[in-house]
């Protein structure tokens, strides 16, 4: 069986857990715990599997699978249905600059790390890290409502059946909320947001049904 080593409360994990369910794969879940007892990802054990100590893992059988992106295009090449990267070539660059939207310039310079950082080392204070958070969100999530005007404009993020852009756009979403930013102008977004959560893949995968 599949084992993937996440965190509940991690985005990056979040999007793989959604990844894993829409193609339907039974998983083996290890919790690690970011913040619990200086972060379980630390641990000798986890280094050894994970050299950047971050989640999530994926391991299948022998392959051994770091980084969210790398692991839904790992799925989606050995288990090619449902597609998750549907369409022409084009259509899938689409879906994936949708994706990397989220995953390479909003989430990593708001997740954990990078929050730890701003208040231990560079002492930035409560409001004004949240004006960080919201600045990169807001910019992030405009860009995308843009980019889905350019494209099929279905249900979902690229057309009318989830795909990854999807599966990265939910987490980062549900992280807004979590920061209390204001969402109400991302018409488009929340109505993407109301379809995908109707799904049982989706549902499955929020960090409340999760091992703590």
């Amino acid at each position: 069986m599949i084992k993937l080593y996440d965190f509940f409360n991690s985005g990056a994990s979040y999007r793989t857990r959604i990844a894993l369910n829409l193609k339907k794969l039974d998983y083996e879940q290890i919790p690690i715990h970011l913040t619990q007892d200086g972060g379980k990802q630390f641990s000798e054990e986890y280094s050894n599997i994970n050299p950047q100590n971050y989640v999530p893992t994926l391991i299948d059988g022998n392959v051994q699978v770091i980084q969210s992106m790398a692991i839904m295009e790992y799925l989606e090449e050995l288990y090619p249905e449902p597609r998750l990267l549907p369409g022409s070539i084009a259509d899938r660059a689409n879906i994936r600059a949708l994706a990397n939207i989220v995953a390479c310039d909003i989430h990593p310079i708001n997740n954990l790390r990078v929050r730890l950082f701003l208040e231990n080392e560079m002492q930035v204070d409560k409001l004004k890290q949240k004006l960080w958070i919201e600045n990169w969100i807001f910019s992030g999530f405009s860009a995308y409502e843009k980019a889905y005007n350019a494209g099929p404009k279905g249900k979902f993020s690229y057309g009318d059946s989830p795909t990854i852009a999807d599966a990265c756009l939910i987490p980062q979403m549900a992280n807004a909320r979590r920061n209390d930013c204001d969402l109400s102008n991302f018409t488009i977004l929340q109505s993407i947001e109301y379809e995908c959560n109707q799904l049982a893949p989706f549902s499955k995968a929020l960090p409340d049904n999760q091992p703590k």
